[in-house]
Order: structure tokens, then sequence, then C-alpha cells
């Protein structure tokens, strides 16, 4: 059962949506302002964001970067505010859709459904409790704590945890991390690795151990 929540300071409004989505068997969360909103990701993972804009402390405009920050998850704006230039900035800011009032229930509906099943374009990176890719900042945290690497150091393991398990070989890491891949060697790929372990460790002996070496083949990330 898909998890929405709305945040829409019109109760009319919302329990028309909630009816909608109810009906066709998704759960629903309202809230009323924009910080219950942001509160919300604190605790629950909702499977989709419906925000309104004008809401009574800050705008969907203003939550819409903050939940950016926090989660990539699928945001549809459902407002009246109409012009072009608002529904372009909901889209640049990272929305999926937008839609205006008044509205049909069913099609809101209809297009959460296509949001959802269609995804949301991955981000590039997976995480766990160990490690934590945040691709906006182009950092990485290791048991809640960011890690302090180096411009390759990052590009690494971020092309590690894109794909938990594959092993990539030290060739396809030099060309991925390296704009010059002809400027470095197999023995640099080593020496990043090494580096990166010990950095790992700091924060959590597990973590520096899920950078593992297949011998003659290259090295691969497992939880």
């Amino acid at each position: 059962m898909p998890s929405i929540l709305i945040v829409e300071d019109e109760s009319p409004i919302a329990d028309t949506l909630i009816y909608a989505l109810e009906t066709e068997n998704f759960s629903t969360t309202h809230v009323k302002t924009a910080q219950k909103g942001l509160e919300h990701f604190d605790s629950h993972a909702p499977d989709l964001a419906v925000l309104d804009i004008g809401l009574p402390d800050f705008t969907g405009f203003d939550l819409c970067r903050k939940i950016r920050t926090l989660s990539d998850v699928p945001i549809l704006f459902l407002t009246a505010r109409d012009s072009e230039v608002d529904q372009v900035l909901g889209l640049e800011l990272g929305a999926d859709d937008y839609v205006t009032k008044p509205f049909s229930p069913r099609a809101v509906v209809a297009r959460i459904r296509a949001i959802l099943r269609r995804g949301h374009p991955p981000l590039p990176e997976k995480s766990n409790e160990l490690l934590y890719h945040h691709a906006d900042t182009m950092s990485i945290t290791c048991c809640g704590t960011s890690l302090d690497l180096t411009a390759h150091e990052y590009k690494l393991l971020a092309i590690l945890l894109s794909q938990p398990g594959r092993v990539f070989t030290r060739e396809q890491l030099l060309e991925q991390a390296w704009e010059d891949p002809g400027s470095a060697m197999d023995r640099t790929i080593d020496a990043h690795i090494k580096a990166l372990r010990a950095k790992l460790r700091k924060h959590s002996e597990d973590a520096a151990q899920t950078i593992q070496t297949r011998r003659g083949l290259g090295y691969t990330l497992v939880f």
C-alpha cells in the first residue's frame, strides 16, 4: 500500500484527495504546515509527497528544497498558482509533476500512479545504516558522520556504492573516477582504496570491511 504525504492547509481540498487516494488503496498522511511536513520526513519515508505552494509558515517551494536535502521521494505540486514561472520553478526544484486547482481527484490519483509506476529517477547510489551517499552535497556519511574524503576517494566510494555486489575492475574505476585515466596507474586505485578503508575504520570496522578485494579482478562493496 503506497504511502502518500499531503501537505495542504485547506482541509476540504485535502479531504477530497484523501478520499480519492484511499479509495484506490493508498495510505495517506495529511498535515497543514510545511514544518509538519518536514517533521514527517524525520520519522517516516512516504512513497510520494503532494505539496501545496501557499502554506501558512513557509512555501511549498521552500519545503521542496528542504525535502530534497533529505530524500529523493517523488513530489507533486498541487496549487492554485498556475503561472508558467511557478510551474517551471517547481519542476526545476525537483518536482515530478505540477497540478493546478481546481483539479479532478481521479486525474491526480492517475498522475500519482503514473509517477510511482515509472519510478522516480534513482540516485546513483545505495545506502544502509553504515554508509549513506548524499548526492546533492557530494558527501558520504559513515554511521551518521560525514567522511573527510578527497575528490578521488569520494568518486571511488560513490561508484562502489552505486552497485553493491558488483566487481569493478581497476580499469573501470580509473575510467569513471579520473578525468584522465591515462595519468594514473592500477596501483593508484589500490592506494586510494587503502586510504578509504583507513578512514572508514575510524568510524566502523564493519564499514571498512564492506570494501572487499577480488583477487585478479578488482573491488566490490558488500553490505
